[in-house]
């Protein structure tokens, strides 16, 4: 080992705080936004839920709307740790439901629908789930044939 390969390897262990990874780099995070429906009532809740995610590694920004109820986490942090960190708190804490009404193509169903959506959202849906209605084909003959104009005995009730 030269005198370079000696500097290059003091210069990993120091990188790397002194354990061997020559092969092996470890993945960074991607920088994310998550966005959580959290219940809170009063201002000490608001300070509860905002000091409990800020302790969190590698959040950036906690950014809170009250009267929405959003919680909006910025940074490295993975959203299952925000949200499982968010529920430690004892409050009701889910990843935000609701997307901008104008996305859904059809937002007043009763599935996207939702009386406690804030003002212009409805809650995120699959665009492929059927909304209950559904043409049935019924292969049995005597419905078709009952109310046919081929049928003399078809309507006797006019």
């Amino acid at each position: 080992m030269g005198v370079g390969g000696t500097l290059e390897y003091i210069s990993e262990l120091i990188g790397s705080g002194g354990s061997h990874s020559y092969g092996k780099r470890k993945k960074k995070k991607q920088f994310q936004t998550v966005e959580l429906k959290v219940r809170m009532d009063c201002d000490g809740c608001v300070l509860k839920v905002k000091n409990s995610l800020s302790s969190l590694k590698g959040v950036k920004s906690v950014e809170i709307n009250k009267k929405q109820q959003k919680v909006t986490v910025s940074g490295y942090a993975e959203a299952s740790k925000v949200l499982k960190k968010a529920k430690s708190t004892g409050k009701k804490a889910e990843i935000w439901p609701y997307v901008p009404y104008n996305l859904v193509a059809q937002p007043y169903i009763a599935q996207a629908y939702d009386k406690k959506a804030p003002p212009g959202y409805v809650r995120k849906m699959d665009p492929y789930v059927t909304t209950g209605t559904m043409a049935v084909y019924n292969d049995d003959p005597s419905y078709t044939s009952m109310f046919s104009d081929d049928n003399p005995n078809a309507c006797f009730i006019m």
